[in-house]
């Protein structure tokens, strides 16, 4: 029978303990291990070693903390219902498959250039004038990394140090504010409401501005993960019309979701009057092609700010996987918009399944349905008196079902779900947390 023992929710120690074994969470550690219920401290010495301190205060991710704790648990015979993470069910398009294949049998297994082929740069390029009407020099203006995680990290170090303010607006993907952390930057949470689609408002954004001279970056998530906002044109240019009154400011568009949106699209921030020079766009190949594990994004970005971020990716990973990008070729340039759009069908159905079973759940609300992305934030801040991680620490543990705690998104009182999973787990998960919330109703 699993217990859990919790000390100040998920920044204390978690044991779910089956019989001698134990499934920790350590604030010590920082990462998920295993061990006997006595072994709750290292042999080796290695606690005697400092630490920088700059990493030493950096939290680990809640999302990646719990998707390895239900890993472990599943790797011992648990049986765990996971909405915990942004990935997609679906393998990646054939074309992307054979593209890879390939590579591999062509012995495409070589160093390529820092900033990626040519050929995944002119395609990235040609993709962006296409769909976006932006036009970026594909040799000085588009910088390819593994994972658009990466890609997020460089900007905000080339942009960004000691001293520096970077503006983020809540909810909020939790590793923005944990990258200002390793720069040395201090981040400033831009507090959203539902009223607002819990987007930024300009009000706000120039409120934020005027009191914070140190501002370096404001960091825009669209569509908004873990909310599923999207901004809109006239929002983006609300906004834009704020940062023009601010030269010093940059600005990070994780665009990473943009081709999931159920209604309307999702313009570029980059393609907003006066803001390509100061906009750092960032992209990747992970949620619309299913391409996550091959751990390929990019940003681009004005020269200047380019050539900083080359620099930087020059001595931390020199260049994405060969393999990987010339499965981003085939990404770009042989997967047709209608396939793509089949993929945007299947998840809005998700996403109006789960909205649906949510509504018949009594003290759970959504303020604003998710119009992109495949993530939901219900407000579930009526039970266990708010404390969204003793919730979720009390579902993993009698419902065997994973879901993140919306305080580590700037959200408490929330948890976030990620519909990006079959029908018959989200049927599951949903049945899991029904009975859940009714037998802890109060």
């Amino acid at each position: 029978m699993a217990r859990i023992i919790q000390s100040k929710g998920l920044c204390g120690l978690l044991l779910l303990a089956r019989g001698s074994r134990a499934y920790c969470w350590s604030s010590v550690a920082k990462t998920p291990f295993r061990s006997s219920l006595r072994a709750t401290t290292t042999t080796d010495g290695s606690s005697e070693i400092a630490l920088n301190p700059i990493v030493a205060s950096v939290k680990v991710s809640k999302t990646v903390e719990i998707f390895s704790l239900v890993k472990q648990m599943e790797a011992d015979g648990e049986k765990v219902t996971s909405l915990c993470v942004g990935e997609p069910d679906f393998l990646p398009p054939k074309a992307v498959l054979d593209a890879a294949t390939a590579a591999i049998l062509k012995g495409e297994t070589r160093y390529t250039a820092v900033t990626g082929t040519a050929d995944l740069r002119n395609a990235i390029a040609t993709d962006l004038k296409r769909r976006k009407g932006i036009e970026y020099d594909p040799r000085t203006e588009i910088i390819v990394g593994n994972g658009a995680k990466q890609c997020v990290f460089q900007g905000v170090l080339a942009t960004c140090g000691k001293g520096d303010a970077v503006i983020i607006p809540a909810p909020y993907w939790p590793s923005y504010p944990e990258m200002a952390a390793l720069v040395g930057a201090e981040s400033i949470i831009l507090e959203t409401t539902a009223d607002s689609g819990y987007l930024a408002t300009p009000e706000k954004l120039r409120e934020t501005l005027e009191n914070h001279s140190n501002a370096k970056l404001l960091i825009l998530c669209n569509p908004s993960n873990p909310t599923g906002g999207v901004y809109r044109q006239e929002q983006l240019e609300a906004i834009a019309a704020v940062i023009k009154d601010y030269p010093n400011v940059a600005v990070l568009a994780d665009e990473i979701y943009e081709r999931l949106v159920y209604e309307g699209d999702c313009p570029s921030f980059a393609n907003i009057d006066g803001m390509f020079c100061r906009t750092m766009t960032i992209n990747g190949f992970s949620k619309a092609y299913a391409m996550t594990g091959m751990r390929l994004g990019y940003v681009a970005a004005p020269q200047k700010l380019a050539k900083a971020i080359t620099t930087v990716q020059s001595q931390l990973t020199s260049c994405a996987g060969s393999i990987s990008q010339a499965a981003g070729v085939a990404a770009l340039m042989q997967v047709t918009d209608e396939e793509l759009a089949e993929n945007v069908r299947v998840m809005k159905e998700k996403r109006d399944f789960v909205l649906g079973e949510l509504e018949k759940m009594p003290g759970v609300s959504v303020a604003m349905p998710p119009n992109g992305a495949f993530y939901v934030l219900p407000d579930v801040s009526g039970y266990f008196s708010g404390d969204d991680t003793e919730l979720c620490l009390q579902l993993l543990k009698s419902q065997k079902l994973a879901l993140v705690p919306g305080s580590s998104f700037g959200a408490p009182g929330t948890v976030r779900l990620s519909y990006a999973t079959s029908f018959e787990e989200l049927t599951i998960a949903m049945d899991k947390l029904a009975k859940f919330l009714s037998d802890n109703c109060q």
